[in-house]
């Protein structure tokens, strides 16, 4: 089965690139290059947007660590109060236990203790001021560093009263250094700075943001923009050739949704890695600054982040494309189905289309499932791993929180960088595939710019001011194929103002003729002249404008029927346009429609008949007013009264002009002056009507078949 046949359907119709799942790419390296090259020209706006990713960045970051000091500052305070607090009522109780055994001492009820130190250390402990006496917030601290150092050299508070202090080194410390700071309250004023500078910083991310999502959208529009000027400058300069080799749909895939995808990866992936790859940076070095010790466990967790990405997204990836291709089959054959519901309800396949919808919808269901089931457990493994390193963190922080080794606050901000580091990760992972496909889209988009173009127009290419028409093939030969040979050496001589019809069976080279007069297709041997000129010695444009078409597939665009007539001849005026409208037989039904020769055609023009098409057409060739007519059973869609008034128009249209007629229906062809009957890409018989008939060869064959089923069969043999 050819790829053509491949890509078609039961009805023929084209199911386009639906079927294929994205691709990697073949070239990534030599493609992404190439891609990067296309950006150049906006590298000063990249540079602002990397400086703007990150400054963004750089506030999101460092937010924690800053709501972190405000954390702090407010454990400090309440370090502090319950510090002085604990330790005011301890030193009133401990100075009336010693004023309570000093007294007994007096009445020879106790006896205070004999060693020397111990009552020097009572002593000192007795001048020390009160605390709940004291403003000033370091003679604060101080007393209480004395009332801690002092309780040390005194007995046991069961003897004597003293404050039991048991606290860590790092503990007191803490407390201490609390105390000089925030003088056992909170600060309010200091946490409210806090507030505004962190307002402050959302806002300035904020702002950055923006600035940063508005140059790269211009970035990539601008980028895109260039890309798709560059492929449809280059869709005009290619060959038919290519166009016939490649389906519509893959070309149009090619121009749309691969760019398409461009367009979203360098407006909202490159960002999005920029700032991805900052954050997780940044998160590591911030996480450094609060506990080198703590960062080695979230460390040691990412090699089981990259492990899990990978899994899944090889796992997850044969599932997306066999739901890709399904996705493929389902729209092709819905496509199919409502394009020609009337065949389908015509033969009764009805059933046929439902159990065939049924069985791919299935296939879907379950590819899509699996492929969502997959790619869905990412984020769970993701918090999962993330929820060890939290549970190692929150344990270890607890301890070191007791110890007064960290604040909560550089906890708590610790944590929050440690449970966000997930997601830059996995958004990094993700991004990565993006890439993967954009380049694989580029790499598509590429191919087309890379295409052979048509040979150029020689530098000293004519201009034929006033063509006459006449047309001469001498020795000519083409193929399609290198090995496979269609026109051998053709001669044909058409004089100006001639009527030259072309039959033959389907494959012959009808249609191959019109296209080498045409230069769409370049010839292998042999030249072809139009009033004595060499076409190759023509400019394309010029040449093309010789001739004018009309073809049985009718091609009109979406926009009024006056501009589609007028797409013959450009800055046509209204009466002009009326005037072929006229001699095409179409003014009449024109004026029929609601808005006249300003209806609109929908796509595809719908809203009017085939046969409307095909006036229309013959009515923009018709104005075109060229030197050649080309007509491919230009009359077929139209009724048999309409037909008879087009020839007579057609008729009219065609003296003093040379006139090549494509005929299937040879009753249409009888009055030209010249017939020319073709096969296998030979002209094989050359005549008026009557001689080929008087010659009871092929061309009479073919003619008789039309009108006699007796040599239906026979006809059809040869063709």
């Amino acid at each position: 089965m050819s790829e053509q046949n491949r890509q078609q359907g039961p009805l023929g119709g084209r199911r386009g690139g639906f079927e294929r799942p994205v691709e990697k790419a073949k070239n990534f390296k030599e493609t992404l290059k190439r891609l990067i090259k296309y950006l150049k020209p906006h590298r000063i706006n990249l540079i602002i947007v990397l400086v703007f990713a990150i400054a963004s960045t750089t506030f999101t970051i460092a937010a924690p660590k800053v709501t972190s000091k405000a954390m702090n500052k407010l454990q400090d305070g309440y370090m502090a109060k319950m510090m002085l607090q604990q330790m005011s009522e301890a030193q009133i109780k401990a100075v009336e236990q010693i004023n309570y055994q000093v007294n007994n001492v007096r009445k020879g009820d106790d006896t205070l203790p004999a060693d020397p130190e111990t009552i020097k250390a009572v002593q000192d402990f007795m001048n020390l001021p009160m605390l709940n006496t004291v403003t000033d917030a370091d003679q604060k601290a101080d007393i209480c560093q004395k009332i801690i150092d002092l309780s040390k050299r005194m007995p046991d508070s069961g003897q004597n009263g003293q404050p039991n202090i048991k606290l860590t080194q790092e503990q007191i410390d803490g407390s201490i250094r609390a105390i000089r700071e925030t003088n056992g309250g909170y600060d309010f004023h200091y946490i409210g700075i806090i507030a505004l500078v962190l307002l402050g910083m959302y806002l300035l991310s904020a702002a950055f943001s923006l600035i940063m999502g508005l140059v790269m959208s211009g970035v990539a529009q601008k980028t895109v923009r260039d890309l798709r000027a560059g492929i449809d400058d280059k869709l005009n300069r290619l060959p038919l050739k290519y166009f016939d080799m490649h389906p519509h749909g893959d070309i149009l895939s090619r121009v749309t949704n691969d760019i398409d995808t461009i367009s979203t990866t360098l407006q909202q992936s490159l960002t999005q890695i920029i700032t991805s790859v900052i954050t997780i940076l940044g998160y590591i070095v911030m996480m450094l600054t609060i506990s080198p010790l703590l960062t080695l466990i979230i460390v040691a967790t990412l090699p089981l982040y990259i492990l899990a990405t990978a899994f899944i997204a090889r796992k997850s990836q044969k599932y997306f494309a066999a739901q890709q291709k399904e996705l493929g089959k389902l729209s092709g054959h819905v496509e199919e189905m409502y394009t020609g519901h009337k065949i389908v309800k015509a033969f009764g396949q009805e059933k046929n289309s439902i159990e065939e919808f049924e069985a791919i919808n299935n296939r879907l269901n379950s590819a899509g499932w699996k492929a969502q089931f997959v790619s869905g457990s990412m984020f769970p493994l993701m918090h999962f791993i993330s929820n060890l390193g939290y549970v190692f963190i929150s344990i270890v922080g607890g301890i070191w929180i007791t110890r007064n080794i960290l604040g909560l606050g550089d906890i708590l901000a610790f944590i929050q960088y440690s449970r966000s580091l997930t997601m830059p990760i996995v958004q990094t992972a993700n991004i990565a595939n993006i890439i993967q496909s954009t380049i694989a889209c580029a790499e598509r988009v590429f191919e087309v710019l890379d295409e052979q173009e048509e040979v150029p127009d020689s530098p000293a290419a004519k201009v034929i001011e006033f063509p006459k028409g006449g047309v001469k093939f001498e020795h000519v030969s083409f193929r399609y194929k290198e090995d496979v040979p269609l026109i051998e050496d053709m001669n044909l001589e058409v004089k100006r103002g001639d009527t030259i019809a072309i039959v033959g069976p389907t494959g012959a080279g009808k249609t191959t003729l019109v296209n080498l007069l045409m230069r769409f297709y370049e010839i292998n041997a042999g030249k072809i002249s139009i009033d004595g000129i060499d076409i190759k010695d023509i400019e394309r444009s010029e040449l093309r404008k010789m001739f004018g078409m009309v073809l049985q597939d009718t091609w009109l665009f979406n926009g009024s029927i006056k501009d589609n007539i007028a797409y013959g001849k450009e800055g046509a005026a209204m009466e002009e346009i009326v005037r072929a409208a006229k001699a095409a037989h179409a003014d009449y039904f024109i004026r029929t429609l609601p808005d006249g020769y300003n209806t609109v055609l929908d796509e595809e023009a719908t809203n009017i008949s085939q046969g409307q098409k095909q006036l229309l057409t013959i009515a923009r060739a018709i104005l075109a007013d060229p030197a050649i007519l080309i007509l491919d059973e230009a009359t077929s869609s139209v009724d048999t009264r309409t037909e008879v008034l087009i020839q007579r128009a057609m008729a009219n249209l065609m003296k003093g002009r040379t006139s090549f007629v494509i005929a299937h229906r040879l009753s249409t062809i009888r009055d030209a002056e010249l017939i020319l009957v073709m096969h296998k890409g030979s002209i094989i018989e050359m005549g008026a009507h009557r001689e080929l008939i008087g010659k009871g060869g092929f061309y009479a064959e073919l003619y008789n078949s039309q009108f006699t089923g007796a040599n239906l069969n026979e006809a059809a043999g040869n063709i």
